[in-house]
This record gives structure tokens, sequence and C-alpha cells, in this order.
């Protein structure tokens, strides 16, 4: 059955792997979220994102995600949280982005140039659709 929400559909799916100590988590790719992946990826929250091409059908393709630790075995993300949903896009201009626990957190918005964390965001000046929030 086809998901209504599949980026929401791969933070509870981040949420739960790293509740459960999974190393690596595996899920459907889309670009979307790859974008949001390599985000989560560049600001430290994931270890690696690889995505690996099905041999048997050649259009299908994985996402892994490579779940990152910290020296205690505890995750990295405390929290991570969708924010523009099918039913109600949020969206935000570059003077509207706040900062998530005092710039700790990040924020990951899809904007004309492709998907960025806030950081970037506020360096190229773009708003665009809040994707979800993760401290």
């Amino acid at each position: 059955m086809a998901s209504s929400d599949p980026v929401g559909d791969m933070l509870a799916m981040i949420k739960n792997a790293y509740g459960r100590r999974h190393k690596r988590l595996s899920l459907p790719h889309s670009i979307l979220k790859e974008g949001v992946a390599k985000v989560l990826r560049s600001e430290g929250y994931l270890e690696d994102v690889k995505t690996i091409q099905d041999e048997k059908k050649k259009e299908r393709k994985t996402l892994h995600l490579y779940l990152k630790y910290d020296v205690e075995g505890a995750s990295v993300i405390s929290e991570i949280k969708r924010v523009s949903k099918p039913g109600c896009r949020i969206f935000r201009g570059v003077d509207k982005l706040g900062r998530i626990m005092d710039g700790l957190g990040v924020q990951v918005l899809s904007t004309s140039k492709g998907i960025l964390s806030d950081r970037q965001a506020r360096k190229e000046r773009v708003g665009g659709e809040l994707i979800c929030k993760v401290w």
C-alpha cells in the first residue's frame, strides 16, 4: 500500500531504528528522502548514506542509512519531528527561520536550490518548505 507521507514514514523509521539500536536502516528510495538523509549526514546525525540499485529490477533503488551513536552508545538524535505535512504545508522565508535548541539542532528545508539545512539556507539567503526539525 502506498504511503501518503513517505518522508514522515522515513523519520518514524529513523526514530524507531535508533530506539532499537540498529546500525543500518534500509528503506525505499526517493529523491526527497535521499536529500533529507544527506542533510542529516552533513549535519552529523547519520554516519553514512548509500543508494543501492536493485539487480533484478533496475528502476528500483534502496536507500541505506547508517546510524550514528556517541561514545557511550547513545543515539546522536534526541528528537526528530515532521513539520510540514501533506495536509498542511509550512513555508518559511529566510528571515523567519528560527533556531532549534539555540543552534544545537537543525531544520531541513526544501528550497529552490535543493534540500538544505537551515544554516545552508541562511547562507544562500533562500526560504522554503520546512520538512523536519532534528535535535
